[in-house]
């Protein structure tokens, strides 16, 4: 069997356009053959069309080649009416049975009769899944560099590319190792000599594609595959019924010594539905083949197939040997196996030498291909694998959060920065002191204004300076702030937890002279504290001890100056009743003014805990929440993507 190249179908042009349209061309007519056309494709068109117009000699030629096609289009046409019909609107040379000519290869290109096929459909939970990681990514676009949403951004892009194209054809590439065989296996599921074999290394230079059926070529455009490179397989209505949909792709050999061949190796199997991994009973346990792609494409071994090629070099028993120990690699690489109705790769021996065993890869490949599942299959196995990529971006094992534990003890720490146990006793001391002031003694009240006034102003020095003061204060919210970012990012993703602690940060500027000002606002009221309804009464009582004081002392001096009748009981009983009476009704108000005290600095302690609280929620606790709100909003796109749809932790 022969492949055709281009130089072999240059001269049977004419024969191929004269058989897709059933008559022969007329001689005035211009005869393209398919190296014009390639040239046309490469930019070639105008040149090559200006030289035949120019050259005589070059025109009279071309119209030679096309009274030879009128004669030996007359002469197939009995032959081509006895062949099937296949007209699919592609240049193509059909070769009948009864001609006894060896089976080629034809060259698929565009043709304007093909009908465009069905765009591929996804299922709900596919589509679900999808608009969830589309939704992750933007959600992740600030927090998350462009890099790490890279395989994320492919899966979309790719996933929304292949939905536009067929659904009617499954896109499956041979890959394999240098001298595995798989351009060998390639001609013989096409059933004609299509990839170029042979000891030279490496044969294939190039991907090339097969397809069995119409509607295909947006499919291979997508895989980068020029038109000379694309081939259609022998006619035969069993193969045709068995693979229709099949597009198979000849990769060259992923060990190749060539980078550019390596490169096509790695861009194509991004972009196929199924793998078909061609291995030898020499190259099986590659450390390169498991490593570098069986391992990371765990997770796509539902649209794999394993095939151990070249059996018949294995002698006796030699062959379950070397499939139970290529089925141990498999499972040591991860890699789910399809037996006993499990979903998983399939694994195959045969001999694209012999044939053995290819009709059983090929009844496999039809009925992989009949099902239409591969495309969607791959795109969630890509999504399963960008998923888990981003696992550590999204998925932690603990749980996150900031609890009420750290809520309060952040606002008790802004609390202690301003002072508002301080400020609670002061005001408490106010209260206590307004009442003495108001209850006591004269006397004494007389007595300690005194002593104010003796006490020298000077040498009296504050505990700790102004400035010392505020920078303590400072400190105290800066530590505030850094506690409660630490306790918020415990557990959460670096790039999560980064934004919190930035969040909090930037919160945090200002926050000292938001408090100076806001205890300012919210301390104590100016002017005296309020006071009790029973104070009036205390004031007349007290008043009244002091009245008693002054009469008894008023009578004892009119007595001794002889003004009044000698009468020492009663004043000096009114004198005793005062001096007890006044010290005991100070005592009396004093006991009763504690609890109002207490409650009065208790108050003012609160509005200053409230007022710090609120303006370190404000500024800093909200931003942070605001974050970790973001965050689980993410983590629960990411347990869709993941189809877990009570989220990740």
């Amino acid at each position: 069997m022969t492949a055709v190249t281009d130089q072999d179908h240059t001269d049977h042009t004419e024969d191929a356009v004269s058989e897709d349209t059933g008559t022969a061309p007329r001689e005035g007519d211009d005869a393209v053959d398919p190296a014009e056309e390639e040239r046309e494709e490469s930019g070639g068109e105008q040149h090559a069309r200006t030289a035949d117009d120019r050259d005589p000699g070059r025109e009279e030629a071309r119209m030679d080649r096309v009274e030879r096609a009128k004669g030996r289009t007359e002469r197939g046409e009995e032959a081509a009416d006895s062949a099937e019909s296949w007209d699919d609107g592609l240049i193509a040379r059909r070769v009948g049975e009864t001609t006894g000519a060896e089976p080629v290869a034809v060259v698929e290109t565009r043709g304007a009769a093909a009908r465009p096929a069905a765009p591929l459909a996804y299922d709900g939970p596919l589509r679900s899944r999808l608009d969830a990681l589309r939704e992750l990514v933007g959600l992740s676009r600030t927090r998350l560099d462009s890099r790490t949403l890279a395989e994320a951004g492919r899966v979309l892009d790719e996933a929304a590319a292949r939905r536009r194209l067929s659904g009617q054809h499954t896109v499956v590439a041979l890959a394999g190792a240098t001298g595995s065989g798989k351009s060998q296996l390639f001609n013989a599921l096409a059933g004609v000599a299509i990839s170029e074999t042979g000891v030279r290394r490496p044969t294939t230079a190039a991907p090339i594609a097969c397809s069995w059926s119409d509607g295909s070529a947006s499919l291979i455009e997508r895989l980068g595959i020029p038109p000379r490179l694309r081939r259609r397989p022998l006619q035969s209505a069993e193969s045709e019924a068995l693979l229709r949909g099949l597009v198979l792709i000849d990769l060259p050999d992923h060990d190749s010594a060539v980078v550019q061949h390596r490169e096509h190796v790695d861009r194509i199997l991004g972009l196929v539905d199924a793998v078909i991994w061609v291995v030898d009973p020499e190259k099986y346990a590659d450390a390169m083949l498991h490593e570098r792609y069986l391992r990371p494409m765990a997770g796509h071994a539902e649209v794999m197939f394993i095939v151990l090629n070249q059996i018949d070099r294995l002698p006796g028993e030699a062959t379950e040997q070397v499939l139970d120990d290529l089925r141990r690699l498999l499972d040591e690489d991860g890699i789910a196996l399809g037996e006993y109705g499990e979903p998983g790769a399939t694994v195959l021996a045969l001999s694209a030498m012999t044939g053995d065993g290819v009709g059983e890869l090929r009844e496999a490949l039809g009925q992989f291909v009949a099902e239409r599942g591969a495309p969607a299959r791959r795109i969630s196995a890509d999504v399963d694998a960008a998923a888990w990529r981003l696992r550590p971006v999204y998925a932690t094992g603990r749980r996150t959060g900031l609890s009420e534990e750290a809520r309060d003890e952040f606002a008790a720490r802004l609390a202690d920065a301003v002072g508002a146990t301080a400020a609670g006793e002061a005001a408490e001391r106010a209260w206590l002191r307004n009442a003495n002031r108001a209850c006591g003694t004269p006397w004494l009240r007389l007595w300690r204004w005194y002593q104010d006034r003796l006490e020298p102003t000077t040498g009296r020095l504050p505990l700790r300076a102004p400035a010392d003061e505020e920078a303590t204060a400072r400190q105290r919210v800066e530590q505030a702030v850094r506690t409660v970012a630490e306790r918020a990012s415990a557990g959460l993703p670096a790039p999560w937890a980064l934004a919190v602690r930035e969040a909090a940060a930037r919160g945090s500027q200002g926050l000292p002279e938001a408090l100076d000002e806001l205890t300012a606002r919210a301390g104590l009221p100016p002017g005296r504290p309020p006071r009790p309804g029973w104070w009036p009464a205390a004031v007349f009582a007290q008043a009244s001890m002091t009245l008693l004081q002054v009469v008894g002392g008023l009578w004892l001096v009119g007595q001794i100056v002889g003004f009044m009748a000698p009468n020492l009981g009663v004043p000096v009983l009114l004198m005793v009743a005062g001096i007890i009476g006044g010290p005991l009704v100070e005592w009396s108000c004093r006991m009763a003014a504690r609890g109002p005290a207490r409650r009065y600095g208790m108050e003012a302690e609160r509005r200053l805990r409230e007022a710090a609280a609120g303006c370190g929620r404000a500024r800093v606790l909200d931003p942070v929440a605001s974050e970790l709100l973001r965050y689980r909003e993410v983590r629960e796109q990411y347990g869709r993507v993941l189809g877990v749809e009570a989220g990740v932790r």
